[in-house]
């Protein structure tokens, strides 16, 4: 299996996801999946949090919890950057994957006043209809989001409310690569007549890689197929050159953030980000902090405190 769009540690990574990961998924012992995107989930939430410090943010909120790999892949990330005051409060868990927008807690998201509330899920989490709640009750501020909202299908869902939104990714927009990829995008171009969405290239790079080690075997022959993917090495692809490794992992960490302009992810907005993990403070584990009962009383809880570039993060 190749996959052009997973990024979660745990399906790759000894010891980055749940327990038993990623063993459970592999239970003959051998490796037989690989995400051709490189840029994975964990240094994804520190360059969201290193971009937000540039764009001003001191405060910032992660709303709720959403699909499991999704909210431990960049909910948990971003805020182990942060510093000490999380808000959390009951009303703050009304958004589900299968409970479409905010109602009541919308207005206490705004009334805690982020300056950037952080969307760690997909559109199918109903993130364009959660950010259209947070403009109807007022809120004003920056919205972000990982990959999983970098998509048509989230411009249409948020609506007028999605212009000015900023969202991650592994990579660069398909407009802004060189090479092979420039020839690559002039071809679609040409073909469709239309802009690929971001997936797309990597959609392209995925076959190539299956028909690469296809062409290296030149019989029908699954584990010396298998084995002919697992390596490769200094693959030249159209994202760029890649080698993967014995844990089906790409080398690129190349991350990049674009902003909604004009009702469209505006690639004219793109800005190459700083993916290093930057200086984490205590190691203790943001779950295992106590609030005070006047803390608990007032829906903000202090956890761990994590010193990431002056961002204060609020979940």
């Amino acid at each position: 299996m190749i996959s052009p769009a997973n990024t979660y540690p745990g399906l790759t990574k000894p010891g980055k996801g749940e327990a038993g990961e990623p063993e459970k998924y592999y239970p003959n012992g051998k490796r037989n999946y690989t995400p051709v995107r490189g840029a994975r989930r964990r240094p994804a939430g520190a360059a969201a949090a290193n971009w937000a410090k540039e764009l001003g943010v001191k405060r910032l909120l992660h709303p709720a919890r959403h699909q499991r790999d999704v909210r431990q892949g960049h909910c948990r990330r971003v805020p182990r950057q942060g510093q000490g005051e999380w808000l959390r409060g009951e009303g703050l868990r009304g958004h589900r994957q299968e409970s479409p927008g905010l109602q009541g807690p919308r207005h206490k998201i705004k009334s805690a006043n982020p300056d950037l509330v952080y969307f760690g899920g997909i559109t199918q989490n109903n993130a364009g209809l959660l950010l259209k709640d947070l403009r109807a009750a007022g809120y004003t501020g920056k919205f972000m989001g990982p990959d999983g909202i970098y998509e048509d299908a989230f411009l249409e869902a948020a609506g007028e409310a999605g212009e000015g939104a900023y969202a991650t990714f592994g990579g660069v927009p398909a407009s802004k690569l060189t090479g092979k990829g420039k020839e690559w995008y002039d071809a679609y171009k040409k073909e469709f007549n239309s802009e690929p969405e971001v997936y797309a290239v990597y959609g392209y790079e995925a076959t190539n890689v299956a028909l690469n080690a296809i062409n290296k075997v030149c019989k029908k022959d699954r584990a010396a197929i298998l084995d002919a993917v697992f390596s490769t090495k200094d693959f030249d692809g159209v994202t760029g050159k890649f080698s993967i490794d014995a844990n089906g992992d790409t080398s690129p960490t190349t991350m990049s953030g674009v902003q909604v302009k004009g009702g469209k992810f505006d690639a004219d907005t793109t800005t190459v980000l700083e993916v290093s993990s930057g200086r984490r403070g205590s190691r203790r584990h943001p779950a295992r902090a106590r609030a005070t009962s006047g803390e608990r009383g007032a829906g903000v809880m202090p956890r761990a405190s994590h010193a990431y570039h002056g961002v204060t993060v609020s979940s």
